[in-house]
């Protein structure tokens, strides 16, 4: 599925935000919707264009008469959307989708900018100052449905917006009360505790920071982020967000740097870091720096298991909640299923030719579509589940959670 598309922009002379519609609204409420479709399907508007953000057609140009002051025409990949989602209409002709009202993976890039340069960054960082795109956020926010459960903001590093990350939140806990939201963080900016305490004052209802802590080690860690002095930083931000009472997820990305001292690791965060309300243990995504990185990062799970093994039994036996994202179900031993989720964003999610008449695919969470580059050697078909063991599988809570890539 495609996030994007780039067509030919007519009269749109700068980048807004709009919700995808294919019934025409009141004029009262044009200001906060786009309609979409081919011309065909546009004739329901009946020509009357005023006060809509934009128009996007699928067809070519000529095709609306009377032609709308603003539209994007010949739209390529954009089949999928609904009414409800939520575009930015560009000058470029570009159209991006924010938001799909029916996704349960719906996550908002907030900066591309970073403070660490990850060996295995699925979202590389870059140096330009992309803070406009926050006056874009907070009319998203405004747009999405209420009801949505839950959404991921990412980055590049959210913190690094200041103050106005603390506003991206706040406007998230005034317009969407109900919604959950994860900030996929590397926590350095919290060692700041003033700032840790800011955000704590929001008194969002369901906000959850996940912070990525790649050993027990301090140099290892600064190794992986790239960033000197990274790990001291990202340990006072833990205790400096704990002692303001914001709920912590820790993430550990599964690689040749993180493996070997991964049941030292959490045993770590067990007694150092017990207020720490889950643990997510990932398998590498191939996108980003990996495939340039790989030689220094890619460990099949079938040579790594037994310490996955040890970690999570470490972390279980301590009273903590582990989570392993990103494994299939094949690669690990079934002491470990219970613990596996189905973790990856349904945009990117695939499952390889040989998963088809696997016996267990409905429990498994698949792969990234770029791991059909490289992934593990123990992918096979596995026999179907039955009796008590099938029982025991569908008690648990297989619920999709939130990747680490980028959207």
């Amino acid at each position: 599925m495609h996030l994007w598309g780039v067509g030919r922009a007519l009269g749109i002379d700068r980048a807004s935000v709009g919700k995808i519609t294919r019934q025409p609204v009141s004029t009262s409420a044009r200001e906060d919707y786009v309609p979409f479709g081919d011309a065909a399907a546009l004739r329901l508007f009946g020509g009357d264009w005023d006060g809509y953000v934009a128009v996007i057609c699928t067809d070519a140009v000529g095709s609306l008469v009377p032609a709308p002051p603003r539209a994007i025409y010949a739209v390529p990949n954009l089949q999928h959307l609904r009414d409800g989602d939520v575009v930015t209409t560009r000058p470029d002709g570009g159209v991006r989708v924010w938001y799909r009202r029916a996704s349960l993976h719906n996550a908002i890039l907030l900066t591309e900018q970073c403070n660490s340069f990850c060996l295995m960054c699925s979202q590389p960082p870059k140096l330009r100052d992309d803070s406009d795109r926050v006056a874009l956020i907070l009319r998203l926010i405004e747009l999405i449905d209420p009801a949505t459960g839950g959404l991921v903001l990412s980055g590049g590093e959210p913190t690094l917006l200041g103050d106005e990350f603390l506003r991206i939140i706040q406007r998230m806990h005034d317009r969407l009360p109900g919604t959950g939201v994860h900030v996929l963080t590397n926590g350095r900016k919290f060692s700041d505790a003033p700032f840790a305490h800011r955000l704590a004052r929001i008194e969002h209802n369901d906000l959850v920071l996940g912070i990525p802590l790649y050993s027990d080690i301090d140099w290892r860690h600064d190794y992986v982020v790239q960033a000197r002095g990274a790990y001291d930083e990202t340990i006072a931000g833990l205790y400096n967000l704990a002692a303001a009472r914001v709920r912590l997820e820790v993430r550990v990305v599964l690689h040749q740097q993180t493996i070997h001292r991964l049941p030292q690791l959490a045993g770590f965060i067990a007694r150092n870091l017990p207020f720490v309300e889950h643990v997510a243990l990932m398998g590498l995504e191939m996108f980003g720096f990996t495939p340039q990185n790989l030689d220094v990062l890619w460990a099949d799970p079938l040579d790594y298991v037994e310490l996955l093994e040890a970690a999570v039994r470490a972390l279980a036996l301590s009273g903590m909640n582990v989570s392993i994202y990103n494994h299939q179900l094949c690669t690990l031993p079934r002491t470990l299923w219970p613990f596996a989720r189905k973790s990856i964003s349904d945009w990117k999610n695939v499952y390889a030719q040989e998963c088809q008449a696997c016996g267990v695919l409905e429990y498994c969470g698949g792969m990234f579509q770029s791991g059909t580059k490289r992934h593990s050697r123990g992918i096979r078909a596995q026999p179907p589940l039955h009796g008590s063991a099938r029982d025991a599988m569908d008690l648990l809570t297989w619920r999709p959670v939130a990747d680490a890539g980028g959207p």
